[in-house]
């Protein structure tokens, strides 16, 4: 008897599917990549910061098969997290957990106090979580509370204080919401304007091609290549 053998086509599409079907997996349930487009981070994510998001480990699933593979993860203080925007579940919003399930948040005079305790952020320069010398608070976001944390929601705020959306105007985030936790900056790209680039022809195919290559060497930020998020 002849034995089988798969064709040489037929092999190639099965490692194609089985290489993305591992992709989509990764993508859904491990590690995904996401870019930080705005200021709200600064100085500790800049924009044009590309950072691995591990999303296995707090496991937000939907099934009960799904929890029981799945880890379940403890959200902390500190922890810099990528969820869906409350307000449009179709946007990523980036920032950091400052007030637990259970506990009152307040903000006065940028300082944020948990429980009337306040609470030490070693990661903020001074101005960040102080009034400084002659400067007037802004209600609702320099002071701002106090509130309860409901069951399974967070207090969200963005490390920029001064230009950050967050939960002082939109609300606690719920724990479904969190997709995971910022791990490192994988790379770093300092955007700068447009540049005036002839639109067709092959100068201005040449141009593009060296204004790429010139570009990723003259504004990458070589420092924070694989800096851990913290």
């Amino acid at each position: 008897m002849t034995a089988f053998r798969k064709s040489t086509l037929r092999e190639y599409f099965e490692s194609i599917v089985i290489a993305v079907i591992l992709a989509l997996f990764i993508r859904t349930w491990v590690v995904q990549a996401f870019k930080i487009p705005t200021g709200s981070m600064e100085n500790n994510l800049l924009v044009g910061d590309h950072l691995l998001v591990n999303k296995f480990v707090f496991g937000q699933t939907a099934a009960e098969a799904e929890r029981l593979l799945l880890p379940n993860g403890v959200v902390h203080r500190g922890d810099i997290v990528v969820f869906k925007f409350p307000e449009d579940p179709e946007r990523d919003f980036i920032k950091r957990v400052i007030g637990l399930p259970g506990e009152t948040v307040e903000l006065r005079d940028k300082r944020v106090y948990i429980d009337e305790a306040p609470l030490e952020e070693m990661y903020l320069p001074e101005r960040m979580t102080n009034l400084l010398p002659g400067a007037v608070a802004i209600d609702g976001r320099d002071n701002y509370g106090p509130v309860i944390v409901p069951h399974e929601h967070y207090f969200m705020m963005g490390d920029n204080r001064d230009n950050s959306e967050d939960s002082r105007f939109w609300g606690t985030l719920p724990l479904s919401h969190i997709k995971g936790k910022s791990m490192f900056v994988y790379w770093s790209f300092e955007s700068a304007g447009p540049e005036l680039i002839p639109q067709s022809g092959v100068g201005a195919a040449l141009r593009r091609m060296s204004s790429v290559v010139i570009h990723f060497f003259t504004r990458t930020r070589w420092d924070r290549m694989f800096s851990q998020t913290r």
